[in-house]
């Protein structure tokens, strides 16, 4: 739900395997990118170990997400502000030259959104 009805995604694909699960998602005007969701945690193969470090790493920020770019960074933001998102960064400058902010997804994600600097 929050890449579709947040990010404006299409969702292109639903799998179920094996008690695992992913999604494919994609902006509409941009068939050719996809972007496979999985939860961060589902590894099958995974060790109770494993799951708690990736679990702290998540909650750390540490493993990254996906970075979109957009025309108005501070328009993302409160759209994506006002439908709920987790803020982790609100809109600055920074020093290499884009406009950023980022939110954290419903699976502890990082999701960034960068403008370039005119």
């Amino acid at each position: 739900a929050f890449y579709r009805d947040l990010l404006g995604l299409e969702v292109r694909a639903d799998v179920k395997y094996e008690g695992m699960r992913w999604t494919t998602v994609g902006p509409k005007a941009q068939p050719d990118v996809n972007i496979v969701l999985e939860p961060p945690l589902a590894d099958p193969n995974a060790s109770p170990a494993d799951r708690h470090v990736m679990k702290e790493m998540l909650a750390k920020g540490f493993l990254r997400g996906v970075n979109f770019s957009t025309l108005d960074c501070d328009a993302t933001f409160e759209h994506i502000r006002a439908g709920g998102g987790e803020v982790l960064q609100e809109p600055m400058d920074q020093a290499y030259g884009v406009r950023d902010c980022a939110f954290r997804d419903p699976s502890g994600n990082m999701i960034r959104f960068s403008q370039p600097k005119a």
